[in-house]
Protein backbone atom coordinates (compact mmCIF):
# COMPACT_ATOMS: atom_id res chain seq x y z
CA UNK A 1 0.00 0.00 0.00
CA UNK A 2 1.39 3.69 -1.05
CA UNK A 3 0.44 7.13 0.70
CA UNK A 4 -0.83 9.41 -2.00
CA UNK A 5 0.39 12.32 -2.96
CA UNK A 6 -2.04 14.41 -1.02
CA UNK A 7 -1.73 12.66 2.21
CA UNK A 8 0.16 14.54 4.97
CA UNK A 9 3.82 14.13 5.46
CA UNK A 10 5.09 12.44 8.63
CA UNK A 11 8.13 13.43 10.25
CA UNK A 12 9.82 10.95 12.44
CA UNK A 13 13.27 12.16 14.51
CA UNK A 14 15.37 9.69 15.26
CA UNK A 15 17.84 10.34 18.24
CA UNK A 16 21.66 9.09 18.20
CA UNK A 17 23.36 7.41 20.51
CA UNK A 18 22.53 7.50 24.46
CA UNK A 19 19.23 9.75 23.59
CA UNK A 20 15.59 9.31 24.05
CA UNK A 21 12.65 11.10 21.93
CA UNK A 22 13.44 14.46 24.50
CA UNK A 23 16.61 15.43 22.48
CA UNK A 24 14.11 16.50 20.01
CA UNK A 25 11.59 18.55 22.05
CA UNK A 26 12.85 21.61 21.03
CA UNK A 27 12.55 20.48 17.40
CA UNK A 28 9.46 18.81 17.19
CA UNK A 29 7.33 21.65 19.11
CA UNK A 30 8.55 23.88 16.42
CA UNK A 31 7.51 21.73 13.33
CA UNK A 32 4.03 20.81 14.88
CA UNK A 33 3.46 24.40 15.46
CA UNK A 34 3.92 24.58 11.93
CA UNK A 35 1.67 21.71 11.34
CA UNK A 36 3.71 18.80 11.06
CA UNK A 37 2.48 15.49 11.75
CA UNK A 38 5.71 14.83 14.00
CA UNK A 39 7.15 11.58 15.54
CA UNK A 40 10.54 11.57 18.26
CA UNK A 41 11.67 8.04 18.88
CA UNK A 42 12.82 6.58 22.18
CA UNK A 43 14.27 3.25 20.39
CA UNK A 44 14.31 -0.06 22.32
CA UNK A 45 17.09 0.02 25.26
CA UNK A 46 17.51 3.60 25.52
CA UNK A 47 14.45 4.06 28.28
CA UNK A 48 15.74 4.47 31.47
CA UNK A 49 15.43 1.47 33.56
CA UNK A 50 15.58 -0.75 30.30
CA UNK A 51 18.19 -3.64 29.98
CA UNK A 52 20.37 -2.79 26.87
CA UNK A 53 21.62 -6.44 26.72
CA UNK A 54 18.19 -7.36 25.73
CA UNK A 55 18.59 -5.05 22.65
CA UNK A 56 18.68 -6.33 19.14
CA UNK A 57 20.03 -3.97 16.15
CA UNK A 58 16.97 -5.30 14.56
CA UNK A 59 14.64 -3.94 17.08
CA UNK A 60 15.75 -0.31 16.41
CA UNK A 61 15.46 -0.50 12.51
CA UNK A 62 11.75 -2.27 12.92
CA UNK A 63 10.86 0.81 15.62
CA UNK A 64 11.91 3.27 12.87
CA UNK A 65 10.44 0.82 10.27
CA UNK A 66 6.99 0.98 13.04
CA UNK A 67 7.23 5.08 12.67
CA UNK A 68 7.82 5.22 8.80
CA UNK A 69 4.21 3.42 8.17
CA UNK A 70 3.35 3.49 4.76
CA UNK A 71 4.49 6.77 4.31
CA UNK A 72 5.21 9.35 3.05
CA UNK A 73 7.37 10.10 5.39
CA UNK A 74 10.43 12.63 5.98
CA UNK A 75 12.48 10.65 8.17
CA UNK A 76 15.65 12.15 9.87
CA UNK A 77 18.53 10.47 11.83
CA UNK A 78 21.02 11.92 13.83
CA UNK A 79 24.74 10.57 14.38
CA UNK A 80 25.01 7.08 15.78
CA UNK A 81 21.25 5.85 14.52
CA UNK A 82 22.39 6.09 11.24
CA UNK A 83 23.21 2.34 10.86
CA UNK A 84 19.39 1.59 11.68
CA UNK A 85 17.70 4.29 9.96
CA UNK A 86 19.81 3.29 6.60
CA UNK A 87 18.27 -0.42 7.09
CA UNK A 88 14.76 0.94 7.66
CA UNK A 89 14.72 3.04 4.47
CA UNK A 90 16.15 -0.01 2.35
CA UNK A 91 13.17 -2.13 3.88
CA UNK A 92 10.43 0.91 2.61
CA UNK A 93 12.12 3.28 0.11
CA UNK A 94 8.64 4.28 -1.36
CA UNK A 95 7.26 5.34 1.78
CA UNK A 96 10.18 7.42 2.84
CA UNK A 97 9.26 11.03 0.24
CA UNK A 98 12.98 12.47 2.02
CA UNK A 99 15.70 11.45 4.24
CA UNK A 100 17.78 14.39 6.51
CA UNK A 101 20.93 13.12 8.00
CA UNK A 102 21.75 15.45 10.90
CA UNK A 103 25.97 15.45 11.27
CA UNK A 104 25.92 11.94 10.01
CA UNK A 105 25.57 9.70 6.42
CA UNK A 106 24.14 6.99 5.26
CA UNK A 107 26.11 3.64 5.96
CA UNK A 108 27.13 1.11 3.13
CA UNK A 109 26.27 -2.45 2.80
CA UNK A 110 28.22 -4.57 5.93
CA UNK A 111 29.40 -1.55 8.35
CA UNK A 112 29.20 -1.81 11.63
CA UNK A 113 30.72 1.35 13.75
CA UNK A 114 32.89 -0.87 16.83
CA UNK A 115 32.61 -4.88 15.66
CA UNK A 116 35.01 -5.65 18.87
CA UNK A 117 33.10 -3.40 21.74
CA UNK A 118 32.29 -5.54 24.45
CA UNK A 119 30.04 -5.46 27.41
CA UNK A 120 26.01 -4.45 27.13
CA UNK A 121 26.78 -0.95 25.80
CA UNK A 122 29.04 2.05 24.85
CA UNK A 123 28.56 4.78 27.65
CA UNK A 124 28.64 8.42 27.17
CA UNK A 125 31.10 8.81 29.89
CA UNK A 126 33.61 6.66 27.96
CA UNK A 127 33.80 9.53 25.56
CA UNK A 128 32.92 12.61 26.98
CA UNK A 129 36.23 14.14 27.61
CA UNK A 130 36.84 13.19 23.81
CA UNK A 131 33.86 14.87 22.30
CA UNK A 132 34.56 17.81 24.44
CA UNK A 133 38.61 17.99 23.16
CA UNK A 134 37.48 17.83 19.99
CA UNK A 135 34.84 20.51 19.75
CA UNK A 136 31.44 18.16 18.98
CA UNK A 137 30.22 20.50 21.89
CA UNK A 138 30.20 23.38 20.81
CA UNK A 139 27.61 26.14 21.21
CA UNK A 140 25.76 24.06 23.97
CA UNK A 141 25.28 25.92 27.19
CA UNK A 142 26.32 24.78 30.88
CA UNK A 143 22.84 23.81 31.04
CA UNK A 144 22.37 21.44 28.09
CA UNK A 145 25.36 19.59 29.07
CA UNK A 146 24.56 18.90 32.04
CA UNK A 147 21.10 17.86 31.30
CA UNK A 148 22.77 15.91 28.57
CA UNK A 149 24.94 13.92 30.74
CA UNK A 150 22.22 13.35 33.27
CA UNK A 151 19.91 11.76 30.85
CA UNK A 152 21.88 10.14 29.10
CA UNK A 153 21.36 6.50 29.25
CA UNK A 154 24.01 3.60 28.04
CA UNK A 155 24.09 2.64 24.38
CA UNK A 156 23.28 -1.13 23.51
CA UNK A 157 25.84 -2.55 22.44
CA UNK A 158 24.57 -4.72 19.80
CA UNK A 159 23.92 -1.59 17.96
CA UNK A 160 27.74 -0.43 17.99
CA UNK A 161 28.48 -4.09 17.03
CA UNK A 162 26.22 -5.52 14.66
CA UNK A 163 27.12 -5.25 10.47
CA UNK A 164 24.14 -3.29 8.67
CA UNK A 165 22.65 -5.43 5.58
CA UNK A 166 21.60 -3.73 2.53
CA UNK A 167 19.27 -5.48 -0.42
CA UNK A 168 17.00 -2.83 -1.98
CA UNK A 169 19.27 -0.33 -4.13
CA UNK A 170 16.05 2.26 -4.66
CA UNK A 171 17.24 3.16 -1.29
CA UNK A 172 20.07 5.09 -3.02
CA UNK A 173 17.38 7.30 -5.25
CA UNK A 174 15.36 8.15 -2.13
CA UNK A 175 15.57 12.17 -1.96
CA UNK A 176 18.43 12.88 0.85
CA UNK A 177 19.83 15.97 2.45
CA UNK A 178 22.93 16.16 5.15
CA UNK A 179 23.08 18.54 7.23
CA UNK A 180 27.01 19.22 7.93
CA UNK A 181 27.25 20.69 11.53
CA UNK A 182 30.55 19.38 13.57
CA UNK A 183 32.70 19.65 10.00
CA UNK A 184 31.40 21.61 6.68
CA UNK A 185 29.94 19.58 3.13
CA UNK A 186 33.57 19.80 1.75
CA UNK A 187 34.94 17.96 5.06
CA UNK A 188 32.25 15.16 4.83
CA UNK A 189 33.19 14.93 0.72
CA UNK A 190 37.01 15.33 1.51
CA UNK A 191 36.58 13.04 4.42
CA UNK A 192 34.18 10.20 2.04
CA UNK A 193 36.96 10.45 -0.47
CA UNK A 194 39.70 9.80 1.43
CA UNK A 195 37.65 6.44 2.58
CA UNK A 196 36.72 6.95 5.84
CA UNK A 197 34.91 4.02 6.54
CA UNK A 198 31.79 5.44 8.26
CA UNK A 199 30.88 8.03 5.35
CA UNK A 200 31.60 4.71 2.75
CA UNK A 201 27.87 5.03 1.87
CA UNK A 202 27.70 8.58 0.99
CA UNK A 203 29.26 8.16 -2.44
CA UNK A 204 26.71 6.23 -3.66
CA UNK A 205 23.68 8.01 -2.95
CA UNK A 206 22.26 8.92 -6.36
CA UNK A 207 20.04 11.83 -4.96
CA UNK A 208 21.98 13.80 -1.72
CA UNK A 209 22.57 16.87 -1.09
CA UNK A 210 24.91 18.63 1.62
CA UNK A 211 23.21 21.48 3.69
CA UNK A 212 26.01 23.73 5.90
CA UNK A 213 24.86 24.91 9.64
CA UNK A 214 27.95 25.88 11.13
CA UNK A 215 28.24 24.48 15.25
CA UNK A 216 28.69 21.51 17.09
CA UNK A 217 27.42 17.98 16.74
CA UNK A 218 23.90 18.75 18.92
CA UNK A 219 22.21 21.15 16.16
CA UNK A 220 18.36 20.30 17.82
CA UNK A 221 19.99 21.47 20.56
CA UNK A 222 22.57 24.66 19.56
CA UNK A 223 20.53 25.84 16.83
CA UNK A 224 16.90 23.87 17.09
CA UNK A 225 15.38 26.48 15.05
CA UNK A 226 17.73 26.61 12.19
CA UNK A 227 16.90 22.73 12.23
CA UNK A 228 13.70 22.47 12.49
CA UNK A 229 13.02 25.13 9.03
CA UNK A 230 15.59 22.69 7.23
CA UNK A 231 13.33 19.87 7.63
CA UNK A 232 10.38 21.36 7.24
CA UNK A 233 11.32 22.76 3.68
CA UNK A 234 12.12 18.98 3.33
CA UNK A 235 8.42 18.08 4.13
CA UNK A 236 6.52 20.52 2.28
Amino acid sequence: MHASQSDPTRIVLVPGFWLGAWAWDDVAERLRAAGHETIALTLPGLERGSDPGAVTFESHVDAIRAAIGDGPAVLVSHSGSAGAATAAVDRAPDAVRHVVWVDTSPVADGYAMDPDLEGDGLALDAVWEDELEGGSMRDLTDEQLATFRKRAVLEPGAIVRTSVSLHDERRLDVPQTLVATAFSGEEYRSYAEQGARFLAGLGEQRALTIVDLPTGHWPMWSKPAELASIIAERAA
